[in-house]
């Protein structure tokens, strides 16, 4: 009775068998079936002769779900004999899994043939092998009896290739093993010679270490004997003692139980938990690893993350231990990818097991800095030692002593008076002095005085502040250093504490100063922009948070200050800011940004009516006269106010916005109020304020250079870019080219600004060309007329293309049609010069002047670019004939002349398909994307990327060679009438190379029956 499993979806293949191959992975050509008896029918593949016949397997271990099997075929069309290996390796921890992992076991029980010998089982600890032999021109099918662990590989090896790879492993993981050892037993034997508690720990996790990859290099099931069923246990168990041992590791290594008792009981949790995963291995193996891996991972993550917590609080063996736990998240990272599948390597395990070791060797260095570090003890005649403490009684300094052993500080009894507390207050252990030193300050001081004992040198110079009995803190300096006793270890660390808080007030005072208006106390500039910046946080993370910024002006200011003097100005800035003052509520931020300009940052309205009602309230109260001696002044302001518009704005940004709406207020009489409009930044400057922006713009990096897409129309890819400028005016906002071209034409700029974009677009293109493949891609640069009549510009363009690295002729410089013409044998001649350069160029505006067409087979263009005049009226009803007569005799003329066609002002679908039609190659416009950024244009670009397989690549490029012969068909061409072999050769093939699905379905099933199947596809390797 034949009972199998879910049929195979296609027919069974035989592995052609070649001689010059020395591994063949046969995992693709594997039929799996199952059984539910103990034995199993199966058809062989034919053989030379074409017979099919039927076979039947015993089953030699039966298990209670019936049996397990893989068929698979070996076909040796050469004459000669040839021996093979069939290999199932046992473990292989690439693609094992993270959750339910697969811990290996015996793979294959017994594997029966078709025809000829049965395979010798081979004697090998980590894997099941079969020694084959193929006579000459035979097909044998082989049924493989499986165990229970199913069959995740299965290879076929040369008897010599496999013993070389065994040979190469073997020795590679002989010289881990032993790196490993030696390491396990040096860090042994320094916890012996220290003691310190950091030294078994680091000592454990290398015998783990040792111990885990000596079970994944076979090594113990060699030595002992073990068999793969118990290796699930013992690798489960391993990878549980790693996680735990490297938690012990770095509890110890941080001595995190000084400060903080919570640590221990966290880390004596998880220990319990890891311990408990041990004990389910016995269990469930699978399910111990399952959670023992991400428990790896998490710890890597967490110790990493404390690590880095602690180094930002200065504490010493943190910082040092960084770049090895970094390693060991990389290392964990890694792992988890390899386990997963999503590296496939037979490399990547024996190189992980290696880098592990190379992290706890990492450990070791950094554990070993910590075991010979370390000064002497202090020492010095009685005499000096008296002089010393007749010194630090002279100072009057406090004395500030740490007893290590006893952990007990000691203090002058003038601290305790100094604070208001009572005597003894300060005679307390370390972690006693944390409940009065100020919370700011308590985690610098711990890691000081941890990094002090595990350096066991330097010197500590700290301010910190102290409570006082009635709760306000004084500013202390303490400087001590440690003693060092004859064991290596700290004993004690002594010095002094004296009182800095006055020193310390002034240096608040005059950090206060720095941010803060000298006359009025009011944030300055400086402060008023971070707090703009911070209020624009805060909007971006709260809807319910509106920031409106406020500029204040006073009118006629200058006018009172000039007639009443200085004094009187004074006291007028401070009458204004305490009337402001008032006003403001505490959420707000009011600041005077300089002379008689004041700002404000207002949050606690957020109704649009109720902060123009507020603003002018404000406006109003800054009309009241001031009375200054026995004269009334009346003062009036002009506001501008920038509402929250969701726009994002730099802090720099904003100010000048409400600053505009201000002036605008000024420029109108002043005493109102104006609210900020985009529109405001559109007004026009004067021509000489214009002309300096300008030659300051590229200094200040305010001119950028955006892409326009050049499209392929028969395919809709992305071909090439025209590269424009754009100006970012700190006022007007972005301009065109076409808004400062005439300017920069007329001033000269033109030149630098020319240079920069041709050098800029042929960095970015360079850049395009090396990370994507395919046909490389082109970017045309317009040239100017005053950069085609300098001596220079061959010099320019020869220094652009040796800085960048490009492909010739897709860095293509346009001119216009006009510019050609004006001196054509000038225009020649340099034209012939670029081209030589390997530089594209191309013809813009062809059509819209007056052309001589004499001179066009003179000029080396490679392309044409038609005018949008052309474009425009494609593709819409009630069209004028002529336009597209011309735009077809223009394509034919060009495609006669060899050059390509770009259409410009391509803004409708309609429009694009009459293009196609006409013959032209590339279009340009609205509907093909705008002007963008060079990112924005890389991810245009990216789906773009050609297959990585060549045969697809092949494919491709004949479809794409098919469609460019079709599009560039002249009328001419199409006319002619085609012969006998070309209409039948026309029948034959399809009639688009984009056929729909259903048609392709049609046309398969319209082939005879006894049609052979088309061969599949060749492998990559093979193509």
């Amino acid at each position: 009775m034949l009972a199998l499993g879910v049929p195979g979806a296609r027919a069974l293949e035989a592995v052609a068998i070649r001689l010059d191959a020395p591994v063949v992975d046969l995992a693709p050509a594997i039929e799996r079936r199952t059984s539910d008896t103990d034995r199993i029918q199966v058809s062989t593949v034919p053989g030379a002769d074409g017979i099919v016949r039927r076979i039947e397997v015993r089953s030699v271990a039966t298990g209670p779900n019936g049996s397990k099997w893989a068929v698979f075929a070996l076909a040796n069309n050469t004459d000669e004999q040839v021996d093979r290996l069939i290999v199932a390796p046992h473990y292989r921890m690439v693609g094992s899994g993270v959750f339910w992992p697969d811990l290996g076991n015996r793979r294959i029980l017994n594997v029966t043939t078709s025809q000829g010998f049965r395979p010798e089982l081979q004697n090998a600890p980590d894997a099941d092998v079969f020694f084959l032999t193929l006579d000459p021109g035979t097909t044998v099918t082989l049924v493989a009896e499986l165990g229970d662990g199913g069959l995740p590989q299965l290879y076929l090896w040369e008897p010599e290739a496999y013993k070389d790879k065994v040979n190469s492993f073997t020795l590679y993981n002989g010289i881990v093993i032993g790196i490993a050892g030696l390491l396990a037993l040096f860090l042994t034997i320094l916890f012996v010679v220290k003691g310190s508690v950091m030294f078994p720990a680091a000592a454990a996790l290398a015998w783990a270490v040792l111990g885990y990859i000596g079970l994944d290099f076979g090594f113990w099931s060699k030595v002992f004997g073990i068999s793969p069923l118990a290796q699930q246990f013992w690798r489960a168990a391993g990878e549980a003692i790693l996680a735990a041992t490297l938690v012990v590791f770095l509890f110890a290594y941080l001595n995190l139980n000084r400060w903080h008792v919570r640590y221990a009981h966290v880390t004596a949790g998880w220990l319990v938990f890891l311990a408990a995963i041990v004990g389910l291995a016995l269990l469930d193996p699978s399910a111990a690893a399952g959670i023992a891996r991400p428990s790896l991972l998490v710890i890597s993550f967490m110790g990493f993350g404390v690590v880095v917590w602690l180094a930002l609080h200065r504490y010493d063996r943190a910082v040092l231990i960084i770049p090895t736990l970094f390693l060991l998240v990389v290392w964990v990272i890694t792992a988890g990818m390899a386990v997963s599948g999503r590296i496939g390597n037979d490399l990547v395990a024996p190189a992980l097991l290696g880098g592990l070791v190379l992290i706890v060797m990492l450990i070791g260095f950094t554990v070993m800095q910590h075991a010979f570090a370390g000064i002497g003890s202090v020492a010095g005649s009685a005499q000096e030692l008296e002089r010393r403490a007749l010194a630090v009684a002279g100072s009057g300094d406090i004395v500030w002593d740490w007893d290590v052993d006893t952990d007990r500080i000691h203090v002058s009894p003038e601290a305790e008076h100094m604070l208001g507390l009572k005597q003894g207050t300060l005679e307390t252990e370390a972690a006693g002095w944390l409940d009065i030193i100020h919370p700011g300050d308590r985690d610098r001081f711990r890691a000081t005085l941890d990094g002090l004992l595990d350096q066991r040198r330097g010197r500590i110079d700290q301010d910190f502040r102290l409570r006082a009995h009635d709760g306000h803190y004084l500013w202390f300096n303490l400087r001590a250093r440690p003693v060092v006793g004859t064991d290596g270890e700290v004993v004690r660390c002594i010095g002094t504490l004296s009182d800095v808080t006055d020193s310390r007030t002034a240096e608040e005072r005059m950090l206060h100063d720095a941010v803060h208006d000298n006359l009025t106390g009011l944030p300055n500039r400086e402060l008023f922009l971070d707090r703009v910046a911070a209020a624009s946080g805060l909007a971006r993370s709260d809807d319910q948070i509106r920031p409106t910024v406020m500029l204040i002006d006073l009118d006629r200011f200058k006018q009172v200050n000039a007639s009443l003097g200085m004094p009187a100005g004074d006291s007028i800035l401070l009458t204004v800011a305490r009337r402001l003052m008032r006003l403001v509520k505490q959420q707000d931020t009011l600041a005077r940004l300089g002379s008689d300009h004041f700002a404000l940052i207002l949050l606690s309205e957020r109704d649009p009516e109720r902060i123009t009602a507020f603003a002018d309230t404000l406006r109003r109260t800054l009309r009241a006269p001031i009375t200054f001696g026995d004269r009334e002044i009346f003062i009036t302001a002009s506001i501008g106010l920038l509402l929250a518009d969701g726009q994002k704005r730099t802090p720099l940004e904003t100010l000048k916005d409400a600053e505009l709406a201000m002036y605008f207020a000024k420029r109108v009489g002043g005493d109102r109020i104006e609210v900020f409009r985009p529109n405001m930044r559109t007004q026009k400057l004067d021509r000489l304020t214009m002309e300096q922006d300008l030659r300051d713009a590229l200094q200040r990096g305010e001119i950028s250079v955006l892409y326009q897409p050049i499209v392929d129309i028969a395919t809709r890819r992305i071909a090439g870019f025209e590269a424009v400028m754009r100006w970012q005016h700190p006022t007007l906002g972005s301009m065109a080219a076409i808004d400062f071209r005439g300017l920069a034409e007329e001033s000269g700029l033109i030149v630098d600004l020319g240079l920069f974009v041709l050098d800029t677009a042929a960095r970015q293109l360079g850049v395009w060309q090396r990370t994507l493949r395919g046909e490389p891609i082109f970017i045309s640069v317009n040239i100017s007329s005053r950069q085609m009549l300098r001596h220079d510009m061959l010099q320019d363009l020869k220094a652009v293309l040796a800085r960048n690295v490009v492909a010739p002729g897709t860095l293509k410089l346009e001119l216009s049609e006009s510019l050609a013409m004006e001196n054509p044998e000038y225009t020649a001649q340099i034209l012939l010069r670029m081209r030589e350069l390997d530089a594209g160029l191309t013809l813009e505006d062809f059509g819209s002047g007056y052309s001589a067409l004499a001179y066009l087979q003179r000029f080396p263009f490679d392309s044409i670019k038609v005018d949008r005049t052309f474009t425009k009226a494609l593709g819409r009803s009630g069209n004028k004939a002529q336009r597209p007569v011309i735009l077809r005799t223009i394509v034919n003329m060009a495609q006669d002349l060899g050059m390509d066609i770009i259409a410009e002002g391509v803004e409708t679908e309609q429009v694009a398909v009459a293009l196609g039609k006409l013959g032209c190659r590339y279009g340009q416009g609205r509907f093909f994307g705008e002007a963008m950024t060079a990112d924005e244009a890389r991810k245009r670009l990216q789906p773009e990327q050609p297959p990585t397989s060549l045969l697809e690549r092949g494919r491709q490029l004949s479809r794409g060679a098919r469609a460019s012969v079709g599009s560039a068909t002249t009328p001419l061409a199409a006319a002619r009438p085609a012969s006998a072999a070309e209409a039948a050769q026309r029948i034959a093939q399809p009639t688009s190379a984009a056929a729909s699905p259903q048609q392709a379905a049609t046309a398969t099933a319209t082939q005879p029956a006894s049609a052979p199947p088309r061969p599949a596809a060749a492998p990559t390797s093979q193509a």
